[in-house]
């Protein structure tokens, strides 16, 4: 019948006379077709998740490869690390690229979408906090700005790069967090690879967030309160870079109580451990350099573990997704690490009178809302945020990154080539990114150390706000000889945890505050204990628990109980003075000291105030008493649980904050806390623990929490987690003969016109 005709006068006759009942009726059957049509739609959206998170990529056999100049080999090792073989070095960054998205294809698409601040796009309204913040940056134009000033070098090395990731994408199944939130991937492009090197500098630097809330305190307390709640350091605990004893400084007490101040939510802290001795103090005559990196627990992690070798380029260790080269590891005659400096990058204005023509509307598409529009206001050399201290107004913050046209990436792949310590030196010099310490160590058997990156003269340091007339002033980089720094030298020893790293008449604050020195402290302790070292040594010291800080704390608790009430008795307390100082797993007066330290000294600048006057130092009282008692009575060792389980930790997912927890990772122990060198807290860990034996790159090793695919169903997702537990190092093989040995698998890319 067609739409047109007239109905038949016998169907009229026979339809129901009730039009309420038919329309009824019809309805029924369309309700009962559009349910069967959503469980249809059901059925399959759950097929094809349930597909994903068993499907992997393929990482054995021979693929077509288009835009390949000549063959590639891929070898995959026992842990599926890859080891690339090229014939050049736009091939070998080509195959880099293909083989991180074969494996981490999720991970650098949401990369990529929090950079540019376009997680809402596919993650709904959840996300639109992130993007407000990010988008603020205008990392986007920061790329582009860097991409138009590469040398022909390095944009062929990210070209190649992206080259690789698109081949990858487009041959590989699809990971199964695109299957879930029904979206594919966009081309990876070369400002994407900048993008993602410009948030890791973002991370790195000091946060506006944490200077609006120092801000407060300067303005309510004034300078010296200021440094009671936020001491530069812990003078009691200060090492020099060279792992040797500060000279303490005395100080007259200062009477600041923390309790009126409003409670702020500080960030982790963006912490790493490295240290390094030279061949004079190695038991073999070769240099030693450890790394360890703390970051936020994922799964995947950030880094990613490749092996990269063309006839111009041999260097191996941990990679950033998204980055071609090596970020920390090693070439045939250097290796290198770094950590957060922990240095004041960020100067604050008030913002004063604002240009009419420097604002600029930024819309944000939302899955499954309205599109939502924000106003920026940017300049040459700010760019504006919400005024924390008076929320209807904005503040201007200047980045020097925001500023800038090198690309970090440059220095990573001309540090990838460094022949010795010296010219990694030279090398670091440029490094254009937020500070870091640099340590390096060469086949010579020297070892070095300096900070490098963008370190502006601000008298501020972190510390306030600039009032608006001071927008007038430029804060010129700190030049690179003036930086914290060793020499290179056999014979030395260096030492670098985001502790101060100057003594004496350093003429510069450079920070608000650094990083606590306990574990700068501890290292340096491990390593007085020894003339000689071996990468076993290195090894076992990432593993070490012991926190100095904590048992401090403890004894004096412990003391001042005694002054008060007498010698005391009970299970809990024997117990505490018992406690060895160490995080151990099996411990459970661990998990009461933590407890103890929590309710004692609190956090944020209440730590710092509260135990100057544990110590006798400060004349402020806080009534330590009552918080000793809620502890100890809610405190029964023998029903504590132990360490393993109070200070434990769940892998998750990058995803696992919007209900996609069955993609999480595996369970850590407890093992260690905030202070100790084996750092492990909720949520935050050693992202990798890597020793460096210069004498024979095939020993010492590399190790990270859970696996190099971010595939479930690969069986590479969580299979490294019982060695990362067991504290096993295992070698990342280097040479022919090892990579040969340690074989898994062989992949060899072809090139391909179609």
């Amino acid at each position: 019948m067609g739409f047109f005709e007239k109905p038949d006068p016998r169907l009229i006759e026979s339809a129901d006379p009730a039009p309420a009942t038919a329309v009824g009726r019809a309805l029924k059957r369309q309700a009962v077709a559009l349910a069967l049509c959503f469980a249809a739609l059901l059925c399959a959206y759950a097929a094809n998740v349930a597909l994903g998170l068993h499907a992997f990529a393929t990482t054995r056999g021979t693929i077509g490869a288009r835009g390949l100049y000549q063959p590639v080999a891929i070898v995959r090792d026992a842990r599926d690390v890859p080891h690339i073989r090229a014939a050049n070095d736009h091939d070998l960054f080509y195959a880099q690229g293909y083989v991180e998205a074969s494996d981490r294809l999720f991970q650098l698409d949401l990369s990529r979408r929090y950079a540019y601040g376009t997680l809402a796009e596919v993650l709904g309204a959840k996300a639109l906090v992130y993007d407000k913040l990010q988008r603020a940056v205008d990392i986007e134009a920061i790329a582009r700005r860097q991409l138009s000033a590469l040398t022909p070098p390095d944009r062929a090395a990210l070209a190649a790069y992206s080259d690789g990731v698109n081949a990858a994408a487009t041959s590989q199944p699809l990971p199964v967090e695109f299957r879930m939130l029904l979206y594919r991937p966009a081309p990876w492009t070369l400002k994407d690879s900048l993008a993602v090197s410009i948030v890791a500098s973002l991370e790195l630097a000091d946060s506006w967030h944490d200077i609006f809330a120092r801000d407060s305190v300067w303005r309510q307390r004034g300078a010296r309160c200021f440094d009671a709640l936020y001491p530069l350091s812990d003078a009691r605990y200060d090492v020099t870079v060279r792992a040797e004893p500060a000279e303490r400084t005395p100080k007259p007490p200062a009477t600041c109580d923390e309790s009126d101040l409003a409670a702020r939510t500080v960030r982790p802290p963006i912490g790493s451990n490295a240290w390094a001795a030279g061949a004079g103090r190695s038991s073999d005559g070769a240099a030693l350099l450890a790394n360890d990196p703390h970051i936020d627990l994922t799964v995947p992690g950030i880094w990613y573990l490749v092996d990269l070798q063309s006839p111009q380029l041999h260097c191996a260790g941990a990679a950033i997704p998204g980055i071609p080269g090596i970020a920390l590891g090693h070439n045939e005659r250097i290796a290198w690490a770094s950590t957060n400096a922990a240095m004041a990058t960020t100067s604050v204005f008030e913002a004063g009178r604002l240009a009419r023509s420097a604002w600029h509307i930024e819309r944000f598409h939302v899955r499954f809302a309205r599109d939502v529009r924000i106003v920026y206001y940017r300049t040459a050399r700010e760019f504006s945020v919400p005024d924390e201290s008076d929320p209807s107004r904005v503040a201007l913050v200047r980045w020097p990154v925001y500023a800038q046209s090198r690309s970090t990436i440059t220095t990573e792949l001309a540090l990838n080539r460094a022949r010795d310590a010296r010219d990694a030196l030279d090398v670091l010099a440029r490094y254009p990114g937020s500070p870091q310490g640099f340590i390096v160590a060469d086949r010579r058997g020297e070892v070095a150390y300096h900070v490098a990156g963008i370190v502006p003269d601000d008298p501020a340091w972190g510390r306030y706000v600039h009032p608006a007339r001071e927008l007038r002033e430029s804060f010129a980089p700190m030049p690179f000889a003036r930086l914290p720094a060793a020499p290179p030298s056999r014979e030395a020893i260096v030492v670098t945890a985001n502790n101060k790293p100057y003594a004496g008449r350093y003429p510069y604050r450079l920070s608000a505050q650094f990083q606590p020195p306990y574990r700068a402290y501890r290292i340096a302790e491990l390593l007085g204990a020894r003339q000689r070292y071996d990468a076993r040594y290195f090894a076992a010291m990432q593993l070490d628990t012991f926190s100095p800080i904590d048992l401090e704390i403890v004894r004096d608790v412990l003391q001042m109980r005694r002054t008060q009430y007498g010698e005391g008795d009970g299970e809990t307390l024997g117990a505490l003075r018992r406690w060895d100082g160490r995080y151990a797993p099996q411990s459970r007066a661990a998990a009461v000291v933590h407890s103890l330290r929590e309710a004692v000294l609190r956090d944020g600048p209440a730590f710092s105030a509260r135990l100057a006057a544990l110590r006798g130092e400060s004349n402020a009282v806080f009534g330590f008493d009552r918080d000793v008692d809620s502890v100890l009575s809610l405190a029964a060792v023998s029903e504590t649980t132990p360490w393993r389980k109070a200070g434990g930790t769940r892998i998750e997912h990058l995803l696992a904050p919007m209900h996609f927890g069955f993609l999480n990772g595996d369970w850590l122990p407890g093992a260690g806390d905030e202070y100790t060198i084996h750092l492990q807290e909720d949520g935050f860990a050693q992202g990798f623990r890597a020793v460096w034996d210069l004498r024979d790159w095939d020993r010492g090793g590399i190790a990270i929490p859970s696996g190099e695919s971010g595939e479930p169903g690969s069986g590479h997702y969580t299979d490294l987690t019982h060695a990362w537990i067991s504290g096993v190092l295992q070698p990342l093989p280097f040479s022919r003969a090892a990579v040969d040995r340690d074989a898994a698998g062989l992949m060899r890319l072809q090139p391909s016109r179609r």
